[in-house]
């Protein structure tokens, strides 16, 4: 199915969010129109940097009744699907280059209850997933290096989205294309160009000056 025909979504990051308020910035982002909620998990081996774990997502899950994806920057994601899974993710995102079993990792999503995704870093080939595409609800190609919030759009990844919205539509595979990192009004609108349809932000909505309802209406205002 062709990017115009997909579904747009915007997901909150809540790595950017105020975490000794969660549940006010997490009801501002949904009543303002967000899709869906991403937890970000990192383990200081796979990414430099250390962050959350499942118990985020069980607290996500409290306080919204919105889709949880969780992106999991690990080195062993074999180790975080169940938890994940039972602490109320319903979409599980892996990155190809963190296991040599890229299918029986997404076979084990799947048992464990949630959708599986793969995911690609910017300078990572998608030679690496096109004999998973279908085996996976959506990929997600990283727009810049995983690990840090706040790092700039690297615009060299758009002909690799146009590419893969291309390889998708020629199989027929109905399979989102959500794209992470530096995502704001000039960028998500080149995104969606390239063939993007769901789109991740975090200090674009919860480090808004006026808040996270205003940064979700400012991306969808960009969206057109």
């Amino acid at each position: 199915m062709s990017a115009a025909k997909r579904a747009v979504q915007l997901v909150p990051s809540i790595l950017s969010a105020d975490f000794g308020c969660l549940e006010r910035e997490l009801a501002a982002a949904a009543a303002a129109g967000a899709d869906r909620f991403q937890v970000d998990i990192m383990d200081g081996h796979f990414v430099p940097n250390i962050s959350m774990g499942p118990m985020f997502v069980a607290a996500t899950r409290r306080f919204t009744t919105l889709p949880i994806e969780t992106h999991l920057m690990v080195s062993r994601p074999e180790q975080w699907v169940t938890s994940c899974a039972q602490a109320g993710a319903n979409v599980i995102i892996v990155h190809a280059e963190a296991t040599v079993h890229l299918h029986s990792l997404l076979a084990s999503i799947r048992k464990a209850g949630a959708q599986p995704a793969v995911a690609l870093n910017p300078d990572s080939p998608l030679a690496l997933i096109e004999e998973a595409l279908d085996q996976v609800a959506l990929v997600l190609l990283m727009t810049v290096e995983p690990g840090f919030g706040g790092q700039a759009f690297i615009s060299s990844v758009l002909p690799k989205i146009a590419r893969l919205r291309q390889v998708l539509d020629a199989r027929g595979l109905v399979c989102d294309i959500e794209v992470d990192g530096g995502i704001e009004p000039s960028t998500i609108a080149e995104a969606r160009a390239a063939g993007a349809n769901i789109f991740v932000a975090g200090s674009a909505v919860f480090g808004h000056p006026q808040g996270a309802t205003a940064g979700v209406n400012t991306l969808r205002a960009a969206l057109g």
